[in-house]
């Protein structure tokens, strides 16, 4: 017998944009740690030291200024 995935299982639930985009603070924190991977994919950059040997790092500064457009765009979705 297989399972059948649910196909919203990806999804944030309407009524958690719904508060996000009304200014409550827990629903915008969800909506964040909801797309930390994928915020945080977008921040990783490489690093070449001395030797030529490749370092994977999150650029912070970067991560944060996409979190701060997030929210900005979640906030103006009301609007």
């Amino acid at each position: 017998m297989s399972k059948k995935k649910n196909s919203n299982s990806g999804l944030l639930p309407l009524a958690v944009i719904e508060q996000a985009a009304n200014g409550n603070i827990d629903a915008i924190l969800s909506v964040l740690k909801h797309y930390e991977g994928y915020i945080t994919s977008f921040s990783t950059r490489k690093l070449y030291d001395e030797y030529g040997n490749t370092h994977m790092y999150v650029d912070e500064g970067l991560k944060r200024r996409i979190e701060t457009k997030l929210i900005t765009a979640i906030v103006a979705f009301a609007a």
